[in-house]
């Protein structure tokens, strides 16, 4: 755990570093907003950044989000000012911490951090065979390749080897390839010298030179241009970068973990990922289960997020009834781990009691089968799909209570598309889903079933012939198209 330390509070501040350190972090400290940003963009990750109140938490975050530092930000403040507290989660701040600090709750705050970035749940023999490959190559500095589909949870499973590697009192470092436009992801890899660029305005090194050390994790890396590839390469055989505007290379040592949810061997076949880049990264490949090849860890999982969002809302902890719990289990999860993270959530909000009825759960529709989609990704026909904005997320009933549908005359109810271009159809299904997203254009593409990339060309596309975008939102976004 690295933590950032900004500002005074006349040394309380200081006194909750010391905690923490005792609590095994290492802590860097700044009096000023500035300076912290300095500091980010010359130390090695960051995990938490706990930050005065008197100061200006708002601009701190945006400064953070602008230069695109994935932080999660504490408030701190002397006694319980009830309206700082406020001011400071309205900004963004995870938490606000009372000083002077209490040690369990330092430790607190600690722990939940870590344990947001690493929880992996389980009991299921599939996945319990996937950590305990995990265990036998964490030690050796192999790069792996994770591989499995959308929301497996292939990052926790990176950050699962970091911790059991010979690197792990190092930094564990993450970028995401499919979330940053290509003219940026080279300066946020190799980093950049002041004035190379337009908005170069200091230094700042990249992922490589942060993660010197210790682990660098490239997150969805078949999304990556090839032209960046081949530097990609050269940095991985020679160990050593070029920042952008740079005169001399840089020497790194690092461990390398990449992710994919994309068949590499079929895009190298297809021309899209370098062959020679594949066998660098291929050195050991960790398959993850999807979540209904593990059936056991349902139940386990379900628990943790009714358990996780109840807190987080301020309700009593829900639980499953076991016939919301045999929905679950019939259910195909198509979004894994993720989707069953988002129908929980919706679960703890819709549930009338403590006990989660199958009234609560609301299921998304499994219609969108390769079959249904268009040349590019984009399903397009699927009348179901099509009228997804128009109505709620189907109910989808228990498996034992319920006889398999049968197909109506109308053939899904395609005559409403009659008279309508595939082109507008296909539109209107990207906008909507993407408004359903609240403009999250990473998990837009999951649902839809294509690339990032592929949906910030149609969204271009849409934009210039004068449609209107939704603007982009969640995590990661903010570089998006």
């Amino acid at each position: 755990m690295r933590l950032l330390l900004v500002g005074t509070l006349n040394g309380y501040i200081t006194e909750a570093g010391h905690i923490a350190m005792r609590r095994g972090a290492k802590v860097a400290h700044t009096e000023s907003i500035d300076k912290a940003m300095q500091a980010l963009r010359s130390a090695a990750g960051i995990d938490l950044l706990m930050i005065d109140v008197k100061l200006d938490v708002a601009r701190m975050i945006e400064s953070l989000k602008a230069e695109r530092f994935s932080v999660p930000v504490v408030a701190c403040g002397i006694g319980t000012d009830a309206s700082a507290a406020v001011r400071a989660i309205r900004a963004g701040a995870k938490e606000y911490i009372p000083l002077p600090p209490d040690s369990e709750l330092i430790a607190a705050v600690l722990e939940a951090v870590a344990e947001e970035s690493h929880a992996i749940i389980h009991q299921d023999p599939a996945m319990t065979g996937a950590l305990r490959l995990a265990d036998q190559i964490a030690p050796s500095d192999a790069s792996v390749l994770i591989t499995g589909e959308s929301g497996t949870g292939k990052e926790l499973m990176a950050r699962y080897i970091h911790r059991k590697s010979r690197r792990n009192a190092e930094a564990f470092v993450s970028v995401n390839c499919a979330a940053i436009p290509e003219n940026l992801l080279e300066s946020e890899l190799f980093g950049h010298e002041k004035g190379a660029f337009t908005g170069a305005v200091a230094r700042r090194l990249g992922k490589f030179e942060e993660a010197n050390g210790g682990t660098l994790l490239l997150d969805e890396i078949s999304e990556m241009h090839p032209r960046l590839q081949a530097k990609l390469l050269r940095a991985i055989q020679e160990r050593e970068i070029d920042r952008v505007g740079g005169t001399s290379p840089i020497k790194v040592d690092i461990r390398l973990l990449a992710t994919s949810n994309r068949n590499l061997e079929a895009e190298v076949r297809a021309g899209n990922f370098r062959e020679d880049l594949f066998f660098r990264l291929n050195v050991f490949n960790l398959r993850l289960p999807a979540l209904r090849e593990r059936p056991l860890d349902i139940p386990l999982v379900a628990d943790y997020f009714l358990r996780k969002y109840s807190e987080a809302n301020g309700l009593p902890v829900r639980s499953l009834s076991p016939a919301a719990l045999d929905m679950l289990r019939a259910h195909h999860w198509r979004g894994n781990v993720r989707e069953l993270e988002n129908t929980m959530h919706r679960a703890v909000l819709l549930a009338h009691g403590i006990v989660v009825e199958p009234d609560a759960i609301m299921l998304s529709s499994d219609v969108l089968t390769p079959e249904g989609f268009h040349s590019d990704g984009v399903a397009t026909l699927a009348a179901t799909a099509a009228g997804a904005a128009a109505a709620p997320p189907a109910r989808v009933a228990p498996a034992s209570s319920a006889a398999p549908p049968q197909p109506s005359p109308a053939a899904g109810g395609t005559s409403g598309l009659v008279g309508r271009t595939v082109a507008d159809v296909e539109r209107d299904l990207i906008i909507d889903t993407l408004q359903h997203c609240l403009g999250n254009r990473t998990h837009a593409a999951n649902i839809l079933g294509i690339s990032i990339r592929t949906l910030r060309n149609k969204l271009k596309q849409y934009s210039e012939e004068g449609f209107a975008v939704p603007a982009p939102g969640g995590e990661g976004d903010r570089a998006a198209v």
